[in-house]
């Protein structure tokens, strides 16, 4: 479910707004799409976060508890 809700992200964004002409140009596009979609977009429920950013804090407080002997 998360994998189509992303695609249609992707193209209802992206893909369907500008008519590209060469495969460079699409190419292009998706990839500054996922960068943003995974770098800048920011969530409300990720604590307005990115998602790059969310799992960093998640995994640092993953360590740190391990670390003490706790479990998260």
């Amino acid at each position: 479910m998360l994998m189509e809700s992303f695609f249609r992200m992707l193209k209802c964004e992206t893909i369907y707004i500008e008519k590209h002409k060469a495969t460079e140009a699409l190419e292009k596009q998706i990839y500054e799409y996922m960068h943003y979609y995974n770098l800048k977009r920011t969530l409300l429920k990720l604590k307005r976060l990115s998602p790059v950013q969310y799992r960093a804090q998640s995994l640092v407080k993953l360590k740190l508890s391990k670390s003490r002997g706790s479990v998260y």
